[in-house]
């Protein structure tokens, strides 16, 4: 099925934990703290050039959007580039959370067996 037939652009794993860390931010979600959302919550470590290259594509495909805030003294001067999931972003991640339900979908007892018995979280 191609990209139209779709609706919307598949989403990787990281870009998929990306947008799920902006939107648990909220609006005026950053770098810094999408990396430490990234670790605290998912256990995943990502630099944070590989942080803003994500978030960078993500908006070159209108999912998130970005603005530069005011200069802060904290950081020398500097602003912070913030960011906030699009509508288009939204969409991607309910599709991609619906079709992943999917697959899971009857799976619960066939891990289990799979896994020894198990009891899988």
């Amino acid at each position: 099925m191609n990209k139209a037939a779709e609706g919307t652009e598949r989403l990787g794993e990281f870009e998929q934990l990306a947008l799920l860390a902006v939107m648990r931010l909220g609006e005026d979600a950053y770098g810094a703290q999408v990396q430490e959302e990234l670790e605290a919550v998912a256990g995943r470590e990502a630099s944070i050039s590989q942080i803003y290259i994500t978030l960078m594509r993500l908006e070159s495909k209108g999912m998130v959007s970005s603005w530069m805030g005011p200069p802060e003294p904290v950081r020398g001067g500097k602003a912070r580039r913030h960011f906030r999931v699009e509508p288009a972003g939204a969409l991607a991640l309910n599709e991609a959370r619906t079709k992943l339900l999917a697959m899971w979908d009857g799976l619960e007892g066939a891990l289990e067996a799979a896994a020894g018995g198990a009891v899988v979280d």
